[in-house]
């Protein structure tokens, strides 16, 4: 099984690097098209867009239907539910209730869970009691199969960066780690939100962190000649030792 993910296009109309923005997840989009053998889905980590609005999610889901494999989303702290929610609940994986945008993905032999962390009017998140108890019911619904997390926001100290928590107090997070470990089967998280990619734990829950598709606001030190090349993962799951992780850069030869 491979999944590829990308996270943090940040598209918006009204920036100086609006062009740049789009062209970033255009040229990720035909990257990963590209791909031999071809990823089986492709989930975004969230940020979809920059300022929530109905315009900006019109043309980040035009590009994405540019995409071979089937491609999932989830909302970001710069994302707005009922817009996301609005643009793309005919692919038939939304809930029709969008309070939050968590769901499951069951195709596969790993459960893909996304989970909305998203606390408007804050760049960092939350996970309420509400979200805690439908990630635990999600995950006790098929008690067999390894089970992969998508989330936007790490749940681990991050100390590259001014702002090493991600949640708006360590309470929550600590709150979000213990849903994580509450059924021993799940194998990987992966996140966003950051712009740098940074691995972490939970316990003994593997982390990834990539960095953001849109390279005008992604951090970290890159060499000139990457300054414009998008970075996307990819992970491959083997029954026998689990998910790895490679880092994918666009128009690299």
């Amino acid at each position: 099984m491979i999944i590829a993910q990308i996270s943090d296009t940040h598209i918006a109309l009204d920036t100086p690097d609006a062009d740049q923005r789009i062209d970033d997840f255009e040229r990720t989009i035909a990257d990963i098209n590209a791909l031999d053998p071809a990823p089986n889905v492709i989930i975004h980590t969230g940020d979809v867009v920059h300022n929530g609005k109905s315009s900006e999610y019109a043309v980040a889901a035009k590009i994405l239907a540019k995409a071979i494999a089937k491609t999932f989303v989830m909302v970001g702290n710069k994302d707005d539910r009922k817009n996301l929610h609005a643009e793309f609940s005919s692919a038939g994986y939304l809930a029709s209730d969008p309070d939050f945008v968590t769901y499951a993905i069951e195709d596969f032999p790993v459960r893909l869970i996304a989970l909305d962390t998203l606390n408007p009017g804050s760049s960092k998140g939350n996970f309420c009691e509400d979200r805690v108890t439908r990630l635990i019911d999600m995950v006790d619904a098929e008690p067999t199969k390894p089970i992969a997390v998508f989330a936007h926001h790490p749940p681990f100290m991050v100390p590259e960066g001014p702002e090493p928590l991600h949640f708006e107090t360590d309470v929550i997070m600590h709150r979000f780690r213990e849903a994580l470990r509450h059924s021993g089967r799940v194998i990987g998280v992966y996140c966003g939100h950051v712009h740098r990619g940074v691995p972490g734990f939970v316990e003994d829950i593997a982390v990834s962190v990539m960095p953001c598709i849109a390279t005008s606001l992604r951090k970290g030190d890159y060499s000139p000649h990457m300054a414009t090349c998008p970075i996307y993962h990819i992970h491959r799951y083997n029954p026998k030792w689990g998910f790895s992780t490679e880092a994918r850069i666009v128009d690299m030869l």
